[in-house]
């Protein structure tokens, strides 16, 4: 698939590549479910924290047909391995690689008790694999998906991305939070989800400048490879932090760094090692700083939102050191670029992708202007591309 919204051709591509795997006999459903571009608010979801995220034209896809026994027989075309497993003793296997995070959907469903079945699935997508844009996440909330509308059953819609986020901690082993699930799962064309996700509490807020300022995505390139074990690595430093600044303030009720502002935090933060101050430092003002965008969003204020994105990029690369340096590079060449508001990386780093907003007339000038500069700079050609905001996952 190319990066335009799903259509027809694609839908008639599918079943006719789900015949040529499955066979015929009964009706095939449709489901997609689309990445994510997180506007700012970056390792704050698993902190409790706030998030800007908003749902983009990149989407997976699937062709299912509802199975009479508890097997699952998936293929997924971006990949060149096929999946066959049983919701029966179901647990997390290496070798069946992609399939583990549909498969794990399926199991916290059922321990949850709510109906699922086995099913012949194709999915296909245009996500970027590793490219920072939570490609894991959408088919978790498009397996979710799936099983729910095989089976008719109903569940509220904000129960969907807590039953994903589950079980990627637990099946796959991944202590992410809850946002890349949540936007997959809830997201609004032409609006970005301000989410508290401590509480869950959470609002749709126009992006009325979406004819205006386009969302340049520039994708690194480069595998996160250390993405996974860096990331519970930062968890248990904020754990460590929360410890020890609950302690110093005594406040027993501190359950999380979003639990402490930054006025707070300003007269207690020496008290902690360096390294756990410096991760503290990035998610407690990283909060502030989305509270600023939503503000800015609100009064279309662009350059604002730019600066506050510049800001985010550096507390990211200096304070919670999860850039590299291709992503600072990217970031660089987006700003080289005349009329750029403000870019930074985006996702859980090591990798993957950055993003900059850039008023429309000039996005494809600033997409080629900084696709030499990221190659000039790294010797990598880089993926550039300019991304809608869509509404969240359903049936097609």
């Amino acid at each position: 698939m190319d990066a335009s919204e799903l259509n027809d051709h694609t839908v008639a591509a599918m079943k006719e590549k789900f015949i040529q795997e499955f066979g015929t006999g009964k009706e095939i459903s449709f489901f997609r479910a689309p990445a994510r571009v997180n506007i700012i608010g970056e390792h704050t979801d698993y902190n409790n924290g706030y998030v800007l995220p908003i749902a983009i034209d990149r989407s997976i896809v699937a062709a299912a047909v509802k199975r009479d026994d508890r097997m699952f027989r998936m293929r997924s075309l971006n990949f060149p391995e096929a999946v066959t497993a049983s919701l029966d003793g179901l647990k997390y296997d290496l070798s069946k690689g992609w399939g583990n995070y549909p498969l794990g959907v399926a199991q916290v469903m059922e321990k949850a008790g709510i109906a699922v079945c086995g099913a012949d699935i194709i999915f296909n997508g245009n996500i970027p694999l590793g490219g920072g844009l939570s490609s894991s996440a959408a088919i978790e909330v498009l397996m979710a998906n799936i099983l729910l509308g095989l089976t008719g059953t109903t569940i509220e819609k904000e129960q969907i991305p807590v039953l994903c986020k589950q079980a990627e901690n637990e099946f796959i082993g991944v202590q992410c939070g809850i946002m890349d699930q949540f936007i997959s799962a809830l997201g609004k064309a032409n609006h970005a989800i301000f989410l508290d996700c401590g509480t869950m509490d959470y609002r749709h807020i126009p992006f009325r400048m979406a004819d205006r300022v386009a969302v340049i995505v520039g994708n690194t390139k480069v595998k996160r490879e250390l993405a996974h074990s860096a990331y519970n690595q930062r968890v248990r430093e904020c754990a460590e932090a929360v410890e020890l600044l609950r302690k110093q303030l005594g406040r027993t009720e501190i359950n999380s760094l979003s639990d402490i502002d930054s006025e707070e935090f300003t007269s207690c933060k020496k008290s902690l090692p360096d390294l756990l101050e410096k991760r503290a430092d990035h998610v407690i003002n990283e909060n502030a700083r989305v509270k600023e965008a939503i503000t800015a969003l609100e009064n279309d204020d662009m350059k604002t939102l730019g600066a506050l994105l510049l800001q985010s990029h550096a507390s990211l690369r200096d304070k919670y050191e999860v850039s590299c340096g291709e992503l600072d590079h990217i970031v660089e060449s987006f700003m080289s670029c005349d009329g750029v508001y403000g870019a930074r990386m985006t996702g859980a780093g090591f990798g993957g992708s950055a993003i900059a907003l850039v008023p429309t007339e000039q996005k494809d000038a600033v997409i080629e202007q900084s696709a030499k500069e990221y190659k000039r700079l790294t010797g990598i050609d880089g993926e550039f591309y300019a991304c809608s905001i869509a509404d969240g996952a359903g049936r097609m």
